[in-house]
């Protein structure tokens, strides 16, 4: 059977997307494959988020053309959120392509991609070109699908990562339960990339979660746009709790299933039902990331962000209450349009007071078809990057204050297997998500055990497994500082 190559931009839900792709590719015979050149079938899963991630894909597809004529069969697509947004467009900015399929088709990519391979095959088969060999390469009509469809989130499952016939063995594992955004941040092109919001039933979640935690699953992150926001549409609040924490205690009485996470969440949707989750749910990891975007109100009602800074700054204090030791992370955007020193004044100072364990800053860039894009005052690049590393300075100073806090204490680990940077030794994650490298063999791998945390870098935790043997010198602390 043909061999597949897929290259994923953008966050995690592309990721999850990907996975999902390659499973049902790999459930019809499909080989996946790890470079292009090995490759009969290329897929770019794509990112609309900014600007410069859309010509980065337009930029490899490119490239790609170039292998095309090497290999005159490849097929070429792209998938996701450009290709959402772009649609019929695409065939004019890569004419060599062959594919063209939207966010709520991922579980028709397969079918499209057996199509695209016969429609290659055919035209090869035509006599003027037989005669002309394989040097000139037959056109193909692109196929191109990018309409909505009715129950597309409910297709989102069951897509864990195989290595051919087998199973990767993992200790961790995504779980999509929604798709869709309906907030319409100024700055954001989610919603026309992803459509509205909209959950799969909580039985068909939990069903997903139960088959990982059979193939040794320990740890689940529940992806969605705006996740905690799940179901609020088309499920019933009962006794006085939403959809997702509904969710949430489902998969709380899951036995086997030790940890539960969830991203990328809106203050918005922080009720004292979730809130208060945390002080009883102990499978519920003590880590939100929890998006501030700005700490100015002015800018926060630019942006159409509907909470202040002082409805934000008492979440965090209440999180806290509710988990003692809780690791909050965040995104902020600097340089947003007629983003003043005062406004930029009241992110940076939020930002020192709150002491965040981690957070991503983002210098404002125009995205097309978004209402920031209009708006006067929009600053330059020399005044973003300078509020860029003065914020990034603020942020590291407090998560380096986190990290240090740990040496010395006895922290709980997930060993998710090798470490990226150094295979030879192996990594895992507290409870509040922080990277931690030591040293140890495979019996390690997709246990959860305490080490005994000696040192810290800007970003990382190291440690030492042998707390197994009860170094009584290593204070009794569970939780991060």
């Amino acid at each position: 059977m043909p061999s597949v190559y897929i290259k994923t931009y953008g966050c995690q839900m592309n990721e999850r997307d990907s996975e999902q792709v390659a499973r049902d590719l790999q459930s019809r015979g499909h080989q996946l494959v790890g470079s292009e050149r090995e490759a009969d079938v290329i897929l770019l899963n794509t990112c609309s988020v900014r600007e410069m991630a859309e010509r980065k894909a337009i930029g490899k597809m490119g490239m790609l053309r170039k292998l095309r004529r090497e290999k005159p069969k490849l097929v070429l697509g792209f998938m996701g959120c450009m290709a959402q947004r772009l649609g019929d467009s695409l065939k004019e900015k890569s004419p060599h392509i062959d594919l063209v399929v939207g966010t709520q088709k991922f579980h028709r990519v397969a079918d499209y991609v057996e199509e695209a391979l016969q429609k290659r095959e055919q035209a090869f088969a035509r006599e003027d070109i037989q005669e002309l060999g394989e040097a000139v390469i037959p056109p193909i009509v692109p196929i191109v699908d990018t309409a909505p469809e009715i129950g597309s989130q409910n297709t989102i499952r069951d897509h864990l990562p195989q290595d051919g016939n087998r199973v990767k063995m993992e200790a961790t594992s995504f779980i999509s339960i929604m798709q869709g955004c309906n907030m319409h941040c100024t700055f954001c092109i989610v919603p026309s990339t992803r459509g509205e919001e909209r959950g799969r039933p909580i039985s068909e979640i939990v069903a997903e979660a139960r088959t990982l935690v059979e193939r040794g699953i320990r740890e689940v992150t529940l992806l969605g746009q705006i996740v905690n926001l799940y179901g609020r549409h088309e499920f019933p609040t009962i006794g006085g709790k939403s959809p997702f924490v509904q969710l949430i205690e489902a998969l709380h009485d899951i036995d086997g299933l030790n940890r539960i996470r969830f991203t990328s969440p809106h203050p918005m949707g922080f009720r004292k039902d979730l809130v208060n989750s945390f002080a009883r749910l102990p499978k519920l990891m003590e880590h939100v990331h929890l998006p501030l975007q700005s700490g100015s109100d002015r800018i926060l009602k630019a942006m159409h962000r509907p909470y202040t800074a002082d409805s934000y700054r008492k979440l965090v204090a209440d999180l806290r209450v509710s988990r003692p030791g809780i690791a909050i992370t965040t995104d902020i955007i600097v340089g947003f349009p007629g983003e003043s020193e005062e406004d930029y004044k009241a992110s940076r100072d939020l930002a020192e007071e709150i002491g965040f364990d981690g957070a991503f800053i983002f210098r404002y860039s125009q995205r097309g078809d978004t209402p920031a894009a209009e708006m006067k005052n929009q600053l330059s690049e020399v005044v973003k990057e300078a509020r860029n590393q003065d914020l990034l300075s603020v942020v590291n100073a407090s998560a380096s204050r986190h990290l240090d806090a740990c040496v010395g204490t006895r922290q709980e680990i997930l060993c998710e297997g090798p470490s990226r940077n150094d295979p030879s030794r192996l990594a895992g994650r507290t409870r509040t998500n922080k990277i931690v490298i030591f040293e140890g063999g495979s019996r390690f791998h997709g246990e959860i055990f305490d080490v005994a945390i000696t040192s810290a870098s800007a970003s990382t935790l190291y440690g030492d497994p042998a707390i197994h043997n009860g170094d009584p010198a290593i204070n009794e602390v569970s939780n991060e500082s």
